[in-house]
């Protein structure tokens, strides 16, 4: 199968048209499709829709251009973010939702998820409400252009594949090409055994160490199970193009839930390396509600509060030793104590899967997917 037939272009290849400035606050209201969904849906449990047509949601100062065709495209940075595998805390999906939902947006291409996805394993969701089927969530991978005050950027969103990944990534190479992009960057979380309470640490990694900033290692030499998105990031880097990204820490008790705090870590690091004007303003005060709801719960739990304590106290300890933070010295888990971290993870996710999908567990739960 060829690249190019994974994918359709939803805007012209030119010649390019005037562009169209995005409605300013109050001009349009959010359509109703760009939401990010909350629903315990097994295998996707946090959705961001992207809007059948466009979307202008974005506060005054941030009126822009948005492309007519492709030629208009203006983007040096794609940012991934699918659910997928591993994205502890949602984190990755909390990102994507929240750049549909603050900026204008305008589809850019649509991938045929038939090709990719193994439905079996993923189990879409259908709604039953008393004799009859009325609703399904029809699974979808698309490219979007975000648009800021200062320029754009390319949102890769939705279904991470299960099928084709080679094919995948030659197809994305080919949009990457076509569309003029420097940069590749993937989002996600991973499980950690760090406290919330605690300041929230990345792992970066990319195909150029200057692609990074400058930091201890932490793993060393490692085997981790694969993704699409990590696959991504090596083939692109064997044809020459820059592709990196950011991993953030979500405390392995917090893994299933929606963890906001370290979604807006992401934004931060996304923002310096596009440059971009990215508002982590809605993600921090879900942050600190969640917050409230986290500690309230611990206080409640006092087995849970003596894993958090103890958390506390290791990390302390290593960032005392090291005089700077838990990534500058301490103990370094070995291959297999990450191994078994993931696997772990994932078993769990795997669990989720076979729940009843109308359970829906609060902020600081571990039941969500």
């Amino acid at each position: 199968m060829e690249p190019s037939a994974l994918f359709t272009w939803d805007l012209p290849a030119g010649p390019a048209q005037p562009a169209e400035a995005a409605a300013p606050a109050g001009s349009l209201t959010p359509p109703a499709d760009v939401v990010v969904d909350r629903d315990d849906a097994p295998g996707d449990a946090v959705r961001e829709v992207a809007p059948a047509h466009d979307a202008a949601v974005a506060p005054a100062e941030l009126e822009a251009p948005l492309p007519a065709s492709l030629d208009d495209v203006d983007a040096t940075v794609l940012v991934h973010a699918m659910r997928g595998a591993i994205d502890a805390g949602h984190a990755g999906a909390l990102v994507a939702g929240h750049l549909l939902s603050a900026h204008p947006s305008r589809r850019v291409a649509t991938f045929d998820v038939e090709e990719l996805l193994d439905y079996r394993s993923r189990l879409p969701v259908l709604t039953f409400e008393r004799t009859a089927f009325t609703d399904y969530v029809t699974p979808e991978l698309a490219l979007d252009y975000i648009a800021t005050k200062d320029g754009g950027l390319l949102l890769l969103h939705g279904t991470e594949p299960d099928l084709r990944w080679e094919t995948f990534s030659s197809a994305v190479r080919e949009i990457v090409e076509r569309l003029g992009v420097r940069t590749t960057v993937g989002l996600h979380g991973i499980p950690m055994g760090v406290p919330h309470t605690r300041p929230i640490s990345v792992t970066e990694h990319g195909t150029r160490e200057e692609l990074l900033e400058p930091g201890p290692e932490l793993f060393g030499t490692v085997q981790v199970p694969g993704t699409a998105a990590s696959l991504l990031e090596l083939r692109l880097g064997e044809h020459g193009h820059d592709a990196m990204g950011f991993a953030v820490h979500v405390p392995h008790y917090l893994a299933q839930a929606e963890y906001p705090a370290a979604a807006a870590e992401l934004l931060r690091r996304l923002a310096r390396v596009s440059r971009l004007p990215l508002s982590d303003a809605a993600l921090e005060e879900a942050a600190s509600t969640v917050r409230e709801e986290i500690d309230r719960q611990v206080a409640d739990a006092p087995e849970v509060a003596a894993v958090v304590g103890a958390l506390e106290q290791q990390y302390d300890s290593f960032v005392q030793a090291a005089g700077a933070s838990l990534l500058a010295g301490g103990h370094v888990p070995s291959a297999d104590e990450i191994g078994a971290q993931f696997e772990a993870f994932l078993a769990a996710q795997a669990g989720e899967e076979s729940e009843d999908p109308g359970d829906q567990p609060g902020p600081g739960s571990s039941g969500e997917r």
